[in-house]
């Protein structure tokens, strides 16, 4: 059985709920859902100090934000001192290279560290970096195992330093119109959630040697956008993974998955790496259908739908469903980093804080479990 953890824990100094269901302990504060995120008080910062880890391509990304805001880095930390020395050339940084990260920070001693590496090194270097008294912001996904991500979990709470997932899909205006017009009311209770992907993706490298590349490597992103977009949690799956004719990976690159979501919503994931022709939006497109109506998003334009308006005939009168135009303050990895800040800044806990994110993270292990049993696995506690 895959689990998350649903306990109550001590974060920045208070109790909160780290579980999405369960009765409130005497004198707790529930940290979930988002609209009741914690907040520290604390004083406004300037020039946060941080130090990046990891100097390889993603890390081109990551510098550009960190120089608009402001953010002092303070040092580039990659096994390949020398990468870290071309990356602080090439952004003209005032930074020092480095291959030690223990000692680079327990030196320097920077409000945050940007953990860049690939998945099998985060636990290892966010869990060093919260024991060295640094919140973390890192890339997804959050481990390569569930007991990994529960040991950076437990490293949260015990040295009370936040750690958060950058989940970077979530910071996009489109993305936030879907979540807005989804939890508007204007379809009703959502009851059914569907996502097709669908592409031939030729990457060459350690993708194509993969066990499973489409669910560990990209399906992290949509399964968060469910959780996004519907504000539900994950109870159950079954899935099947598969090799389809013609393939260029070895693993496993394509699944269909059915999931149990909270509340009874059902969401159908159906994705592939090696489909040639007819692509879909790399964030997938969805059909959100409600007890009232259904929302369309699909090759990564505006959402529509349409919503009942009347109670009479054999196909009910409808009208469009209105679309509000929130937009979040910067995109991608950017709007992950302002969320960092915020919390530095302010004491607002992030959205992809870590006992939330883990949430996204155990519908990866449940789907690879469920496929290899070829049964139904549960996701709880």
């Amino acid at each position: 059985m895959a689990s998350i953890p649903r306990q109550w824990v001590t974060f920045a100094g208070r109790r909160v709920n780290a579980a999405a269901e369960g009765p409130p302990e005497p004198g707790a504060e529930p940290l979930w859902p988002e609209d009741t995120r914690l907040r520290v008080s604390r004083g406004r910062m300037a020039g946060e100090r941080a130090v990046v880890v990891g100097a390889g391509g993603i890390s081109g990304a990551w510098f550009p934000p960190l120089k608009a805001e402001g953010v002092n880095i303070m040092a580039v930390v990659d096994l390949d001192i020398d990468a870290a020395r071309r990356r602080i050339a090439e952004f003209e940084l005032a930074a020092r290279p480095s291959s030690d990260l223990a000692g680079t920070l327990s030196e320097l001693q920077p409000d945050f560290v940007v953990d860049l590496t690939v998945p099998e090194a985060h636990c290892a270097v966010t869990c060093t970096a919260l024991e060295a008294g640094c919140h973390v912001i890192g890339e997804k996904p959050m481990a390569a195992s569930m007991d990994e991500a529960r040991q950076m979990v437990a490293a949260s709470e015990r040295t009370g330093r936040l750690y958060m997932v950058s989940q970077s899909r979530r910071w996009s205006a489109m993305h936030y119109l879907v979540r807005d017009v989804a939890r508007s009311g204007e379809i009703g209770d959502i009851t059914t959630m569907n996502c097709d992907f669908y592409i031939g993706a030729h990457f060459g490298g350690f993708r194509d040697d993969m066990p499973s590349p489409l669910v560990l490597d990209m399906s992290i992103h949509h399964f968060d956008l469910v959780r996004f977009f519907s504000g539900t949690d994950p109870v159950a799956v079954y899935a099947k993974e598969f090799d389809p004719k013609g393939s260029w990976y070895k693993g496993d690159v394509a699944a269909s998955c059915i999931f149990e979501m909270s509340g009874g919503v059902v969401f159908t994931y159906r994705g592939s790496w090696c489909a040639e022709g007819c692509h879909t939006s790399w964030n997938g497109d969805w059909r959100l259908v409600g007890d009232r109506g259904t929302v369309i998003f699909e090759k990564d334009r505006p959402p529509y739908g349409q919503t009942l308006a009347g109670d009479t005939g054999f196909h009910r009168p409808l009208r469009d469903v209105a679309v509000p135009h929130p937009q979040p303050r910067a995109e991608g990895m950017h709007g992950g980093l302002l969320e960092m800040l915020d919390y530095l800044r302010e004491g607002t806990v992030p959205q992809t804080e870590c006992h939330d994110n883990i949430r996204s993270l155990a519908m990866v292990f449940a789907a690879i479990e469920s496929a290899k049993l070829g049964q139904r696995v549960a996701i709880a506690s």
